[in-house]
């Protein structure tokens, strides 16, 4: 039987475990009511996933609740910030208790991990679509932006790249790529780098989450800090399972530089700190690589040794295209 938009969100998304102090009136009311701490300046971002376009259709309730939080986590991680509250719009074309529960698990799942608490939203009848808003609290004038990258300035990112458009082409090609587990979870349930966001906030002088595919959110920072760059497509981060396909042909580098849905973090740092993101590194377990230099001369530069390389893909993804 379908059920009414106000017992859903009675029976799946008031049951929550994390309970914030900073919250002084969450769901049930027409807004909430949220108490900011003094010295801090409030961090807000919102993404939308759809179905078809930003998951396959078939793909878990549970992977879906799970991902539509940590892309937004990785916006926060991306500016630095400590996530605090979010709010979540859900459009549902059933209402099947299974898919629903499933969903709300993946939710809270991340949701705890972070000590997130869902403070309202709204539920309607469409096109599976999921908007969740996230906001959390900086320290002020410490957010770490897009512009701010400067001549000389190492380029790093965060863990490996190319393996949730592996996932992808393990889903969309049976017959062509062996299903890999791992490339599967980096799609369907990516690690946001928060605890790095945080740590590098005092060193980094630009930053930005990798979304849409390295070539296109680098650029995007190049863009914003009105700079280049030379980048060393031999020295990005790769899976072991990356490797192996990169070394048999090296047009799935497409992946690595084009693919998106990583959500690992690309910032830029004066070289002079290195030694300083070692021990982040270390301390969180995760690698940082630079990849390449911030240049004065427009435009990026991709090299493979002393070789420059042509890219003949497109660098990211359009929703708006023709």
């Amino acid at each position: 039987m379908p059920q009414s938009e106000f017992n859903i969100i009675e029976q799946y998304f008031t049951r929550q475990r994390v309970q914030r102090d900073d919250v002084k009136l969450g769901i049930g009311d027409d807004a909430a009511i949220l108490s900011v701490p003094p010295h801090m300046q409030l961090c807000i971002a919102i993404d939308t996933l759809v179905s078809g376009i930003h998951f396959p259709t078939n793909t878990s309730a549970e992977d879906i609740g799970y991902k539509a939080l940590a892309v937004n986590l990785s916006d926060m991680a991306a500016m630095g910030a400590e996530p605090a509250w979010f709010t979540l719009a859900l459009s549902l074309p059933t209402t099947r208790h299974e898919w629903l529960a499933g969903f709300a698990k993946g939710l809270f799942t991340l949701a705890e991990e972070y000590h997130l608490q869902l403070i309202g939203g709204d539920t309607t009848q469409g096109p599976l679509t999921v908007s969740i808003q996230i906001a959390g609290y900086l320290p002020r004038d410490t957010a770490l932006p897009r512009a701010g990258a400067r001549p000389g300035d190492s380029i790093y990112v965060s863990g490996t790249l190319g393996d949730a458009a592996l996932g992808l082409r393990c889903l969309q090609q049976v017959d062509k790529y062996t299903c890999d587990t791992h490339a599967l979870n980096r799609l369907n349930r990516p690690s946001p780098r928060i605890k790095i966001g945080q740590a590098i906030r005092d060193i980094a002088s630009a930053c930005i989450d990798i979304s849409d595919g390295l070539l296109a959110d680098l650029g995007h920072i190049l863009t914003a800090s009105q700079m280049g760059a030379r980048l060393h497509r031999n020295h990005i981060p790769l899976s072991e399972t990356m490797k192996a396909l990169c070394t048999e042909d090296e047009d799935h580098y497409a992946m690595v530089l084009a693919g998106g849905d990583d959500y690992e973090l690309c910032f830029c740092v004066s070289p002079d700190k290195a030694s300083e993101l070692d021990t982040i590194a270390a301390e969180h377990g995760v690698g940082l690589t630079r990849i390449g230099q911030v240049e004065s001369q427009p435009g990026l530069r991709l090299y493979d040794g002393e070789k420059i390389c042509k890219v003949n893909y497109q660098p990211g993804f359009e929703h708006f295209t023709g």
